[in-house]
């Protein structure tokens, strides 16, 4: 189904024509309060690029309530499972947003996050997105389905999942499609075979990365996040997204770092952005809301797939990411033998 990008909140179009700056090969951004200039060390949040500008709004909004009072939050992004890896290796965080939960399992096993982390009542994950297709203006090569990308003429951009966080949702989706589920795997893995020995042509580090290929005209098809398609869209760009009817939700966790010397500053952060308020404000951003009920306010703004998988659908991040993207995982397998 071909979808056009609908009208998003003033405030939104406000930042977008800023934030494609922040591309995959990392960039850093003060946010909110007064930049930290006279009220102490700012936050410091690490994180994946996709995000940045939904936390360029929650910012600000932070630092008006009162625990957040004239906070600024430091933020540095770039690709997730990089990201997470720095951290991992003793770079200053207080509160860290991945793409993916073995990011933040990385963390968990090197004591930097605590074993709680996701004991909320949505898991840790205080916004998410849906896999999309984004193709030029007019759908020059007629892009509907997952089949559709494997047309011989077809070239897709997407960033390599030995790096992103952003790749690995990108490729679970088609692979959950056609794997019924997880339950005929070969059949999954066939298809990611085929989309990636024949169809990628480069293979960027990050999901922002990729959209700055595809924006720069490369490929004819840009798998990403549903949110990220809303953004350029609404920055002008002559492309539009095509509402897979077969897709993979996305859940974007975020962590607060307990070696932290803010801890209850970055806690009150964790704890604002599941607020109705911050919730409002991932949905103006364009990612979804996980509170059903400010969900519920902005149905007309996302679509409902016929098939909406999840991981739990493919038995959760421990048994995925060992057998598709771990060292001996068979995704990981098909994209080292297509650079060798």
């Amino acid at each position: 189904m071909r979808h056009n990008s609908r009208s998003l909140l003033t405030t939104f179009a406000a930042v977008g024509t800023l934030v494609l700056a922040a591309c995959g090969g990392g960039s850093s951004d003060v946010v909110g309060g007064d930049g930290g200039s006279s009220n102490g060390t700012p936050l410091t949040l690490v994180g994946y690029a996709v995000p940045k500008n939904g936390w360029d709004l929650i910012g600000p909004a932070f630092a008006g309530t009162e625990g957040g009072k004239d906070t600024a939050i430091n933020a540095d992004y770039a690709a997730s499972g990089n990201q997470s890896r720095k951290v991992a290796d003793g770079a200053p965080a207080d509160i860290v947003n991945f793409s993916v939960e073995p990011d933040v399992t990385r963390l968990v096993k090197a004591g930097i996050v605590d074993e709680s982390w996701n004991e909320n009542a949505y898991g840790g994950v205080p916004f998410g997105s849906v896999v999309t297709l984004v193709v030029r203006e007019g759908n020059p090569k007629n892009i509907q389905t997952w089949d559709d990308l494997l047309k011989p003429d077809v070239q897709v951009i997407s960033p390599s999942p030995l790096s992103s966080g952003s790749a690995k949702w990108n490729l679970l989706a088609p692979y959950a499609a056609k794997s019924n589920g997880g339950q005929d795997k070969q059949a999954g893995l066939d298809y990611v075979q085929q989309l990636v020995s024949g169809h990628f042509p480069v293979q960027p580090e990050s999901g922002r990365a990729a959209t700055e290929a595809f924006l720069q005209g490369q490929g004819d098809v840009l798998l990403s996040y549903e949110n990220e398609a809303l953004l350029i869209e609404e920055r002008g760009e002559k492309v539009e997204h095509i509402d897979v009817a077969d897709t993979f939700r996305i859940d974007n966790p975020v962590a607060v770092v307990n070696t932290s010397s803010q801890l209850e500053k970055a806690n009150a952060l964790n704890d604002f952005i599941y607020t109705d308020e911050g919730q409002r404000i991932w949905a103006e951003a364009g990612f979804r809301p996980v509170n059903p009920e400010i969900a519920a306010e902005f149905s007309d703004k996302f679509f409902t797939p016929e098939a909406l998988r999840t991981i739990d659908d493919l038995g959760g991040w421990e048994s995925v990411d060992t057998e598709l993207f771990g060292d001996n995982g068979a995704i990981t397998a098909i994209y080292k033998e297509s650079t060798e």
